[in-house]
């Protein structure tokens, strides 16, 4: 008898067990090589569906086909379990029982997430499933069918000998990380690698790709050519006339440094180009070259904000003349379950396409958001975590790094450390404005003499554009007084730029000032708005900006980091001072003018009490202001050096000590500690002993799960919702809509992803209430209905922006 993994729904075709199992082995095992583990990922993928050797899943399969309407159901049958028990029973042993657990979890759990070796209730939860669970059918035939038909006993015994001295290896590599952070993070890459093996063996089954049809050109072939075009477009701007500006001339020597920087070893380095001075393809320039060196897979570029990943892409894909081999991920068009997807196995439905859908970042080039970064490492996410392994061999690009979540730091810092040290990836720290991430409890290991750039003092001194001007310290402003003050500087500038910190205060302000200001273009940005919408509103400024036409733009902070443009005057309200400094980025950004204005102001209508970050980073910048009218020669001199930055910092980590390792209220642990604790730091274990008079009969200790459950890079989770904006927002919703292939779910996900808004759960409901949003393919995409969305402001809550309204 021949047992089914898949069935195919174009035609009805057989995947047969042995043929899936060898398939996800050898992906798994190609993804595991990367970083010496080959053994212990391939372990995974050959043991993963054993359980589907019986007659029982094979009658569900089959049934689930007949009756795609009526399947069986829900868990009718386990199939995950028995790859899981097998190693368990075989191998929990003082020898190879911590290989048996970190395999046999992500085996168990690889519909769903990773488990929880002891969890907040004392419970041993994978115990539980490979030990005492009874309802494992036909667990003894599944086995005796895989050592007859996937591989024999003897071998499988030698493979996992293979596996158990590849662990001993990989544990005695040298590193700052804990030996249970050692083990997290193996965990999470063999999970990561058994999942996307897993998924692209099925989606290759199910859309009938064959060996090649998939194949692109390698990186070593793709770099140097990319390399070659940049070094040209290089050569050709130094020979125009603007090229001999003092600031053309520093960019260029920053350019040089970077490439020579790049025959370094892999590293952890910083590159601290002042603000405006070319970090995009001063750290291409590295990238590739570093790539071409060291055989590097792919570089990854990791920003803040979306409006930055849309303006990068597009000018790196201008210089490389490159369209497909360059990845835009900023959103989770799709939300996935938070459910175990083990009774879908084999039912090729709507939800299960989506899951199938490419996305694990196997790209050259990619550009991503830090929100998406920390959510592959941490969030309970299959998706997510299935581009784990794409992260080796790689060069992360942190463009704006400062911007790190304070909660995530020692989060971040930990997962650098391990890409670093294990899976051969260079990380290059880029911004003006250097956090000091090694100055917490989680140090980041940044290599010796890591600073790319040198003499930076006095490249910081050289690059100065803009002089800070504290209006905060004696004066609380209102949009009416801030009106007043806008209306006498667009007076004697060209242009204004006025970045504030709350959504609301942005658009009355720019309300109060389009009614008092008619004959001025005044434009208005926020993240209300879809990218698309704002990359439209940013391409008029621009044009208007190089035609030296008047304007005056309000927006949110989201102009200011990496935003290619450049006011006469900027007016910012009172914040970080990191955020200040990005802000003065967008005045007089090219050195156009003599030095140019940056005003800094306190709006008293600004209600910070839920953004406690920008709250804090408020309160250090008053500090730092009023330190300078007493004492000018403090910090330097100067608001924007090196020294300020310094002193800010490590006065903001003090300050946010408690929450630097993403501390969790509701249970009275941190994600740290659920993660990687020493076994006399977690409180679980010491419990568990303490209530039962005995250790855990296990090896691992710590609870991935209930860690991941809690984990949310932004303290309260959105969701994307698509908006109906321009004329291809409702094409994609209704080709999405339409949908029926994988490979067009791949393509019009991607194509989503500027045509979305982040939604607050009460946002959501309120808009439901207003007929302001629906649900569609089965109840996994959201999206705004036409009414919902404003021409000037993007989302509109009361569902009343009717097409028709003017933006100028």
């Amino acid at each position: 008898m021949r047992y089914i993994a898949h069935i195919r729904e174009s035609d009805h075709q057989d995947q047969y067990v042995e043929d899936h199992l060898h398939g996800v082995q050898s992906l798994a095992e190609q993804y595991g090589e990367r970083i010496g583990i080959k053994h212990i990922a391939g372990l995974a993928g050959m043991l993963h569906d054993m359980g589907k050797y019986t007659d029982k899943f094979r009658d569900y399969i089959l049934e689930a086909v007949r009756n795609p309407d009526a399947p069986p159901r829900r868990g009718s049958v386990d199939h995950s379990t028995a790859g899981g028990r097998l190693l368990y029973q075989l191998f929990h042993n003082k020898e190879k029982g911590l290989m048996a657990e970190i395999v046999g979890n992500a085996i168990i759990s690889h519909h769903s997430y990773l488990h929880d070796f002891i969890d907040p209730n004392l419970e041993l939860k994978y115990l539980q499933r490979v030990r005492d669970k009874q309802d494992i059918e036909d667990y003894d035939k599944s086995v005796e069918l895989f050592f007859e038909r996937v591989i024999s006993e003897k071998d499988f015994n030698a493979y996992v000998d293979r596996a158990v001295e590849e662990l001993k290896q990989f544990r005695a590599v040298p590193s700052t990380l804990s030996s249970e952070a050692k083990c997290m993070f193996l965990s999470k890459y063999i999970f990561s690698a058994l999942i996307d093996a897993d998924r692209t063996n099925t989606r290759q089954f199910e859309e009938i790709v064959t060996e090649g049809m998939e194949s692109t050109v390698p990186p070593d072939e793709l770099f140097p050519v990319y390399y070659g075009r940049l070094v040209n477009e290089i050569q050709s701007f130094s020979e125009q006339a603007s090229a001999q500006s003092p600031i053309h001339l520093l960019r260029s020597q920053m350019s040089e440094q970077c490439d020579q920087f790049a025959d370094n070893p892999s590293g952890i380095y910083t590159l601290s180009i002042p603000t405006g001075g070319g970090k995009t393809l001063a750290s291409l320039r590295y990238a590739l070259k570093h790539a071409i060196k060291y055989n590097k897979k792919r570089i990854i570029y990791v920003l803040p904000y979306t409006t930055i990943i849309e303006q990068n892409a597009a000018e790196v894909r201008r210089i490389l003349q490159d369209e497909a081999h360059i990845l835009e991920h900023h959103s989770n068009v799709i939300e996935e379950d938070d459910e175990d997807d083990e009774q879908n196995d084999g039912i090729m439905n709507v939800r299960q396409k989506l899951k199938l859908a490419k996305d694990n970042w196997d790209t050259p080039i990619i550009f991503t958001t830090m929100v998406q970064f920390l959510d592959v490492f941490y969030a309970k996410s299959s998706k997510s975590i299935r581009r784990l392994h794409n992260l080796s061999e790689s060069v992360i690009i942190f463009d704006e790094v400062q911007k790190v979540p304070v909660s995530c730091v020692s989060l971040f810092n930990e997962a650098l450390n391990f890409l670093s040290a294990y899976c051969h990836t260079s990380i290059v720290l880029c911004t003006a404005t250097q956090p000091a991430l090694d100055f917490v409890q989680h140090k980041l290991n940044v290599s010796p003499n890591a600073e790319i750039i040198h003499n930076l003092e006095h490249m910081i001194e050289a690059f100065k554009r803009v002089e800070i001007v504290d209006y905060a310290t004696n004066n609380a402003y209102t949009n009416d007084t801030l009106a007043a003050l806008v209306t006498d500087k667009i007076q004697e500038k060209q242009s204004v730029l006025v970045i504030l910190n709350t959504k609301s205060v942005v658009k009355n302000l720019y309300k109060e000032l389009k009614a008092a200001s008619p004959d001025i273009a005044i434009f208005h940005l926020s993240t209300s708005m879809c990218s698309a919408h704002r990359k439209v509103i940013l391409d008029i400024i621009r044009e208007r900006l190089k035609n030296g036409e008047k304007l005056i733009c309000i927006s949110t902070p989201l102009i200011e980091a990496g935003v290619d443009v450049s006011f006469e005057c900027v007016i910012r309200s009172l914040a970080g001072l990191d955020s200040i400094a990005q802000a003065a980025g967008r005045c007089n950004r090219h050195g156009e003018k003599e030095l140019q204005e940056v005003y800094v102001i306190d709006h008293a209508e600004e209600n910070l009490n839920h953004l406690k970050e920008i709250k804090l980073g408020k309160k250090i910048t008053q500090r730092m202001l009023i330190d300078l009218q007493r004492d000018p020669a403090c910090y330097g001199g100067h608001l924007l050096s090196l020294q300020a930055m310094k002193s800010y910092f490590q006065n903001y980590y003090t300050d946010m000590q408690s929450l630097l390792d993403y501390r969790i209220p509701k249970i009275g642990r941190s994600v740290t500690s659920l993660l990687f604790a020493k076994p006399v730091d977690n409180n679980y274990l010491q419990d568990y002993q303490t209530n039962r008079n005995q250790r855990p009969p296990q090896f691992l200790m710590n609870s991935y799960r209930t860690a991941a459950q809690y984990f949310h890079v932004i303290d309260n989770p959105a969701s994307s919702v698509i908006v109906p904006y321009g004329e291809e927002g409702p094409e994609i919703i209704a080709e999405l809509n339409g949908a029926g292939r994988i490979e067009d779910f791949t393509r019009l996900l991607r194509r989503a992803q500027q045509y979305t808004v982040n939604l607050f759960d009460y946002e959501i409901q309120k808009l439901d209430k207003n007929g302001g949003i629906r649900a569609c393919l089965d109840g996994q995409m959201l999206v705004l209905t036409d009414g919902a969305y404003h021409e000037e402001f993007g989302l509109d809550m009361d569902n009343e922006s009717w097409s028709g309204l003017n933006m100028f």
